[in-house]
């Protein structure tokens, strides 16, 4: 027994209007919940290459550090890549002065530990001023 008229042709309908509520609310909360600012916890100031100043101060440590992590001071080859003779190269070169100005010049492909090993051993040596080097860019319109 069929106890409901059925029309040929009902079709079940969809309602739309809670799927866009849903929708909504979850776009909100997104809104909400992302930051499009940058990331604050590190005010960092980049440095800037300026070709045109050439500084040579005569209470400048160059530190090198190559590619395959060998080092040198003062363009003075360190004879191992450990953090002890590194310090003792940094406290040879800065002759007990604190003063002195550690400039790190490393190499692009250069590891990351690397350049720690140096800041640690100029911390170790008693030197707190660091800089890294730059290597100024050409300019889009200069030829190569």
């Amino acid at each position: 027994m069929n106890f409901r008229n059925h029309k040929v042709g009902d079709e079940p309908e969809i309602n739309l209007i809670p799927f866009i509520d849903v929708l909504l609310v979850i776009l909100i909360f997104l809104m909400l919940s992302t930051t499009y600012s940058k990331f604050t916890e590190l005010k960092i100031n980049l440095p800037v290459a300026d070709a045109a100043r050439s500084r040579d101060y005569p209470k400048e440590i160059v530190v090198g550090v190559a590619r395959d992590g060998r080092y040198t001071v003062n363009r003075q080859p360190v004879a191992g890549r450990d953090l002890a003779t590194l310090t003792a190269a940094l406290s040879l070169a800065s002759g007990g002065a604190s003063d002195r100005m550690v400039v790190i010049s490393a190499d692009a492909s250069a590891a990351h530990q690397s350049v720690i090993i140096v800041m640690d051993a100029a911390r170790r040596a008693g030197l707190s001023q660091l800089t890294f080097a730059t290597q100024a860019t050409r300019g889009a319109g200069e030829a190569r």
